[in-house]
């Protein structure tokens, strides 16, 4: 992701509170206990064997570098996160954003439009952009909040959006801030979410959600039945690690929040635990025959390239790596750039275009060049699209 102020490659979201012992409390009296959820039982999925065939699906990959490439609107973004809408279509949701044109060389002007988050709408014939502002004056759908009380400057990464049952759209954001001149002095600030018109993606209003423990919350969210799952991040000893609160009632994700403590659901935000760990800032959880799928880019090596599928029989873990799916095949100087700036990173699945076993994930591509690379070729900052084929023995 790129800073909103100054167009400095990131190496994804920064590193989240290091949440110590004392941080990680003992369940609260009043924590809810949900046998439902409990994670003893058994399941085939951790007992068996899982293998996994992956290939770049040329479709999508082609109408996303197709479209991009004409210029007329998004050129190129990371998260891609995805969403069907009430009709039918599929919104994919970027957060830092270039906009066209591009040039004949396959370049992108040093003055192109640049966003922290926007919408690509596909009805199935053709893909739109949504963003905020006006066509001449684009802006990112959820803009900076305007100076904060010490005069930073404060912006938006969109988290996985879920739709309710009133039909809008509910987006978990990561707000950001600066607090000093350099092109690293940013970091985290408070986890809150937008609020969509289903129709239009257009904002309609704002709300605070909890961010008193530095968890990251939206990196993955998930509803089965009445409830809604939210997936956070954070570092824990050095190590990027999940964790995950439950939303109910009828008000989607700002309904009443939950977290889970290794045995109950909790309404302490403090009393959160890890469900699985060498996470990656994005991932994916979803069912997958009788237990659960969690797909991620590796962490346990920073830059990995591998793709990994952790299971677990629930849903609050714990979650043990069962297969590597595919490697980035991006990444440095051997890889398809011959360029060790390039990375690829925050794979997930599109649960929702699931085929059988055959699962669409996704990674970013990226590059520490920022000056030259990200500019010299629009091709390196936009998502790759997998099939991915699962069998269990």
């Amino acid at each position: 992701m790129l800073s909103n102020s100054r167009r400095i490659l990131r190496l994804g979201i920064p590193a989240a509170l290091l949440l110590s012992g004392g941080a990680l409390a003992a369940p609260a009296a009043a924590a809810e206990p949900s046998p439902s959820d409990a994670s003893a039982h058994s399941c085939s999925l951790t007992e068996g064997t899982l293998t996994a065939t992956a290939a770049p699906t040329s479709e999508r990959n082609e109408r996303f570098a197709d479209y991009g490439d004409s210029g007329v609107g998004w050129t190129g973004g990371d998260s891609t996160y995805s969403l069907e809408l009430a009709d039918g279509r599929q919104a994919w949701f970027f957060s830092d954003t270039f906009l066209g044109p591009v040039e004949a060389d396959g370049s992108r002007p040093t003055t192109t439009p640049f966003l922290n988050n926007s919408i690509v709408v596909d009805d199935g014939s053709s893909l739109e952009t949504v963003t905020g502002g006006t066509p001449d004056a684009p802006a990112s759908i959820v803009g900076p909040t305007g100076e904060g009380p010490t005069g930073e400057a404060r912006w938006h990464w969109f988290g996985d959006p879920e739709r309710t049952r009133r039909g809008d759209v509910h987006v978990p954001l990561l707000q950001f801030k600066k607090f000093g001149p350099g092109p690293w002095d940013f970091r985290w600030s408070a986890n809150r979410l937008a609020v969509l018109d289903g129709d239009t993606l257009e904002l309609e209003r704002i709300r605070e959600l909890p961010s008193s423990t530095g968890i990251n919350w939206g990196a993955w969210t998930m509803t089965e039945g009445s409830k809604t799952y939210v997936y956070g991040i954070a570092d824990v000893e050095g190590v990027r690690s999940a964790f995950v609160a439950r939303v109910t009632g009828n008000a989607g994700l700002a309904g009443n929040w939950k977290f889970w403590d290794g045995k109950r659901w909790s309404p302490r935000e403090a009393d959160a635990v890890p469900v699985a760990s060498h996470v990656a800032n994005e991932f994916s959880v979803a069912r997958f025959e009788d237990g659960y799928l969690l797909v991620t880019a590796d962490t346990t090596v920073p830059f990995d390239t591998r793709v990994v599928a952790q299971t677990s029989c629930s849903l609050t873990g714990g979650f043990a790596v069962a297969t590597e799916l595919y490697r980035m095949p991006e990444t440095g100087l051997w890889g398809s750039y011959g360029d060790e700036d390039v990375y690829g990173y925050n794979a997930h699945e599109h649960p929702q275009l699931r085929d059988g076993n055959t699962l669409l994930v996704t990674h970013n591509v990226n590059t520490f060049d920022n000056v030259h690379d990200i500019f010299d070729d629009v091709t390196i900052y936009r998502p790759r699209f997998w099939e991915v084929e699962l069998a269990l023995d």
